[in-house]
Formats: structure tokens, C-alpha cells, sequence
């Protein structure tokens, strides 16, 4: 009998159904798993338990008392950029230039073999808004690439500018290139340029090996902190072919379900984004909920505009600190004919929307051409005026959040960028709930870190997962989510935003198994010291969590104890 066949029955346990507040949080003691799937749940002296313990071969689990709540799903994320960020330089918390050099230089000396040296976690209030080639080309001769902690911005050593060839290249509508003062590139590529420039070479000069790799250590990563869906919000090619090699290889089915988001592209014109449209209408058709439930291609993915921290999001009136601004990456003119084609065909549209411009534009695109019904979404949310707040519930869009980027040991920037008053408009999430909006809570994985409990804590705490020990003020505690609204948001309102919800999502009879146990203090303020025991994928334990003082990490804010993976096969 397979490990999927057998009955097995969960006792003793808390386990999760959704709520907005403690006070309409419900829970049950019993869970009974047959065949992969939910067959029974309620309380241990249910005549059920009974009928089910007297099968042959049933097995029996003591929960000891642990939280059980549906495994998370990852609402925003990159899949294949999370697992090739787990190999890079992290420059996650560097202080300054002179920190991150020496982070570079370590690595460069201990991996002589590496081709290329790549990084990530940058940000530009770290070397004082500068990304210049020069401060990084006498660190290594071989291409350094840093990217951006929002991926938005690229920062290249000249070998790195060299192979790609930029200097001879136009700067791509959206897109940033810049150069000093006799038209040199000076090493930062930012917006459209990452997704038409460096993203492309370095897919090219990857080996298919290491990009199913990449994958593969992406879905260990989620194992072990309770994840076992997401929503990839950035699918390309190159991602595609290689979620479709690790499939085969897998025997053509994989232990995380991925709902998936085609990027659009600014392109040469209309004529080429409505040609990328085509392409995410024929995924559409060859995998969906019916011919594919666990690996889907559910609508597009649009970036309309960059980020607060490098100036490049579309606001409503100017940064305070003066600096120069193009405009959004999409104008309302670009965004409706594509909108018009995609939402036709009954795809989902995600409309990446960060400043409180952009996200007007976004709803106003949303409401003209879509319908309530196709579940269209925007992205990030980060500054939003209090009329479009009110929108996203009359016109059925749902608010896809991610409340890691509203920690405040990374907005101390914003007040001279933004203003004290407008930052009190930011991250606004009760908000967009009082009003009606479907809430979906991501992480934008590998943006912020992946693990949804920290998460979860900002959320609900509106306080530092990163710098808990700072003395950050709260950032705007009067937007926080109830404990059981966030948890909700991560696990069936998520599953909600990609039309799963009836095979995952929550702990209900009929659904997928799919479920983590957690040693939990029912408190927002306690999630930092929540830790994952168990992860189970369709009745099948994935992950298992066995403490030993002396082991490092799983890895760098995954969890606070020093735990040991054990992927369960």
C-alpha cells in the first residue's frame, strides 16, 4: 500500500479554519487522511475516529497538542529566482560600500571555480544611491552581478556590462541604462533593462542542470517552512522550460503546486505585447485547472511601475527629495489594449502597482475591462490613495500584499522620500479588508525572505522581523491584520486568488492534504519564535524538523532556531 493509500489519523492537535479575528477563529482536534486527501475532521470522540481506527493498517499520530494549519501558499513569489538566490552573495543588511566589498571579496576568494560572481540584497540607500562599475572591478576580474533587493536595478562590474554587450545597446522602452557623461556605461541597469537585458544572457549562459537545481533547492526551502503552493508572478520562457525539465525528471508530477503569471514585456510596440499575449492564451489552454491542477499558466503579469526606494514608482505627486522621474514603466495608453486582449481571453491579470499613481491606473484599466468574477489582481499596494482603497472591493480585485516589505528596518528612507504624510497612506491592508478585498499575503520571494511566519508577524505586528531588537517605531499599526485574518490571507485567500481553493487552501474534508504543524503561541507577537515541525504535501510528509544545537540554519531567515532539514522521500 502506497504512503498516499493509508488512513492515517491526526489527534490531539489544534487545527485551523479560517477567521478574521480570534474570536471567530474555529478549530478541531481530529484530522483523518485517506488516499492524499482530507476524509475526516472534527473532534477526537467523533463516532468517525472510531470507524476509521478499526481499518486495517490505520495509523495513528499523537500531535501533541501543536497547531495544524493549512501548508502556506505563496501568493507572490519567483520560483526560479528564489532558488538561484540561495547560491548568491548576500548583501542583506550590509551597512555600507565598504561591507559590501568585503562580502564579495570572501566569496570570491573561497569559490576560485565560479564563472561568474552573483549577488543579491543590495540597496541603494546602502552606497548612497550610487551603483558605479568602478567601486566593484578591482574586488575580481570575472562578470559580478548585484541585484537589487526588488530586483529592479541590476548593479555590473565592466566585465559583467562587457559580456552582455551593453555599451552598444539602446536603452529598451522602460528600461534604465545608465552612463556617464560621454555616453560610457557607468554599471546600473535598472527596470525593463533586468527583464530585456540580464535576465536573458544570464538564462542563456546557465546550464539546464543548474536551473533545475535552483528549483529543486527553491522547493526544499518551502518544505521547511510550511509552503507547498505558490503563485509565480514572473514566469518566462526560460523559467518554463526549466519547472518542465524538473517535472519529467520527476516523473512528471512535483511535490509544490505553482500557479503561474506570464510577464509582459513594454516590447517594441503593441504589436509585440499583443504577441505575448498570444503566448499566455496558449499556455492557458494546455495547462489549467482541468488538464493541469498543479502546475498552471492562470493569466499575465504586468510591472507598471518600479519602487519608493530607487524613485522609480509612479506617484501622484513628486518625491520630496526632488529626484528626476520618468514616469510609470506601463502608461494608462500601453496598459488597455493589453488588458482588453488578456481579461477577453479569461486570464488573470496581476498589475505590479506600487506607487499610488500607478495603482489608480491599474484600477482604473481593471474596472473598464475586467469582470469581478476573473479574480484580477494588483501587486504590492504599497501607497494607495484612500478612494482607490475603497475600489478594490466594489470592482472584486484582490489586494496581493506582502507585508515583509512593510518592515520597518527597511523603510527609513521613506520619510525623506515620501514625506511623513504620505507614509502614513502606506501598506494600507485592514483597509483594503474593511472595504471588501479579497486579502492574498505573499512574499515576493527572493525580494524579501521566504518564510511566511516572519511574514505574518509584520503583519499582524506591524513591527521589524529583520531588526526585531532595533527599536523601530511600528510602521502604520492602525493597517495591521488580525492574526487569524493574516494566516487566512496566507493559506485560502491566496488559494482564493488562483481559483484553488477547492483542492487547497484550508483544512476541509475532500481537499488536498496538504498541511504544516507548528509549534505556535496563538499570538502575533509570538511568531518569531514559531517553529515548523512537519510539512505534509497530499498526505505525504516532505519535511521534518529535528533540533541539534551544534547545526547551522536551514537557511538565513527561514527560522530563528538552528535547525536540521529532513526532506522525508
Amino acid at each position: 500500500m502506497s504512503a498516499q493509500s493509508k488512513t492515517q489519523i491526526f489527534t490531539n492537535g489544534r487545527l485551523f479554519h479560517d477567521g478574521v479575528s480570534a474570536a471567530d477563529a474555529q478549530w478541531d482536534s481530529s484530522m483523518v487522511v485517506r488516499d492524499g486527501k482530507i476524509a475526516f475532521i472534527g473532534p477526537a470522540d467523533a463516532p468517525e475516529i472510531k470507524s476509521f481506527q478499526e481499518e486495517s493498517g490505520a495509523e495513528t499520530k499523537d500531535l501533541e497538542g501543536r497547531h495544524v494549519l493549512p501548508s502556506f501558499i505563496d501568493a507572490h513569489m519567483h520560483l526560479l529566482m528564489l532558488g538561484q538566490s540561495l547560491h548568491k552573495v548576500n548583501l542583506d543588511g550590509c551597512k555600507d560600500l565598504e561591507e559590501i566589498r568585503s562580502r564579495i571579496s570572501k566569496y570570491a576568494e573561497e569559490n576560485p571555480h565560479k564563472n561568474r560572481i552573483l549577488c543579491m540584497g543590495w540597496m541603494h540607500s546602502m552606497t548612497n544611491g550610487e551603483a558605479k562599475a568602478s567601486l566593484l572591478d578591482d574586488l575580481d576580474p570575472r562578470p559580478i552581478y548585484i541585484d537589487s533587493k526588488d530586483i529592479h536595478s541590476v548593479w555590473c562590474n565592466s566585465a559583467a556590462l562587457k559580456e552582455m554587450g551593453v555599451q552598444d545597446m539602446e536603452t529598451p522602452a522602460g528600461g534604465i541604462i545608465e552612463r556617464d557623461q560621454n555616453g560610457k556605461v557607468s554599471g546600473l541597469l535598472a527596470e525593463a533593462c533586468v527583464l530585456l537585458i540580464v535576465w536573458p544572457f544570464l538564462a542563456e549562459v546557465l546550464p539546464m542542470e543548474d536551473k533545475t537545481a535552483a528549483l529543486q533547492a527553491a522547493i526544499d526551502a518551502y518544505h521547511a517552512v510550511g509552503t507547498t503552493s505558490c503563485v509565480d508572478m514572473a514566469m518566462d520562457e526560460n523559467a518554463w522550460e526549466a519547472v518542465l525539465e524538473l517535472k519529467k525528471s520527476k516523473g512528471g508530477s512535483l511535490p509544490l503546486r505553482i500557479a503561474a503569471h506570464w510577464c509582459i514585456l513594454p516590447g517594441d510596440g503593441e504589436e509585440d505585447r499583443i504577441r505575448q499575449i498570444d503566448r499566455a492564451i496558449e499556455l492557458n489552454r494546455q495547462f489549467n485547472n482541468d488538464t493541469s491542477p498543479d502546475l498552471r499558466v492562470v493569466g499575465i503579469k504586468i510591472i507598471c511601475d518600479g519602487v519608493i526606494d530607487a524613485c522609480t514608482a509612479a506617484l501622484a505627486k513628486p518625491y520630496t527629495n526632488n529626484a528626476h522621474f520618468e514616469g510609470p514603466i506601463w502608461t494608462p495608453e500601453m496598459l488597455d489594449p493589453v488588458v482588453k486582449k488578456a481579461a477577453g481571453a479569461g486570464l488573470q491579470c496581476a498589475l505590479h502597482a506600487i506607487g499610488d499613481q500607478a495603482v489608480t491606473n491599474a484600477v482604473n484599466v481593471l474596472e473598464k475591462h475586467g469582470e469581478p468574477g476573473q479574480r484580477h489582481r494588483i501587486e504590492h499596494l504599497e501607497l494607495t490613495a484612500p478612494e482607490d482603497a475603497k475600489r478594490l472591493g466594489q470592482l472584486g480585485i484582490t489586494a496581493s500584499i506582502q507585508p515583509v516589505h512593510s518592515d520597518p528596518a527597511i523603510l527609513r528612507a521613506w520619510p525623506k522620500l515620501l514625506g511623513p504624510e504620505r507614509v502614513k497612506r502606506a501598506f494600507a491592508y485592514s483597509e483594503f479588508a474593511e472595504h471588501g478585498a479579497a486579502l492574498a499575503i505573499g512574499t515576493d520571494s527572493p525580494t524579501a525572505p521566504y518564510a511566511p511566519l516572519p511574514n505574518l508577524y509584520v503583519a499582524t505586528t506591524r513591527k521589524s522581523a529583520r531588526q526585531p531588537d532595533a527599536g523601530d517605531e511600528p510602521v502604520n499599526g492602525n493597517f495591521r491584520l488580525e492574526l487569524a485574518q493574516a494566516i487566512s490571507a496566507a493559506t485560502s485567500g491566496a488559494a482564493w486568488s488562483c481559483f484553488a481553493e477547492k483542492r487547497v487552501g484550508s483544512l476541509e474534508v475532500g481537499k488536498m492534504a496538504d498541511f504544516t504543524v507548528i509549534d505556535l503561541e496563538w499570538k502575533g507577537e509570538e511568531l518569531l519564535n514559531a517553529k515548523v515541525q512537519e510539512t505534509w504535501f497530499e498526505g505525504r510528509k516532505v519535511y521534518e524538523s529535528r533540533t541539534d544545537p551544534a547545526a547551522p540554519h536551514i537557511e538565513e531567515g527561514a527560522t530563528r532556531q538552528a535547525d536540521v532539514a529532513v526532506a522525508v522521500e
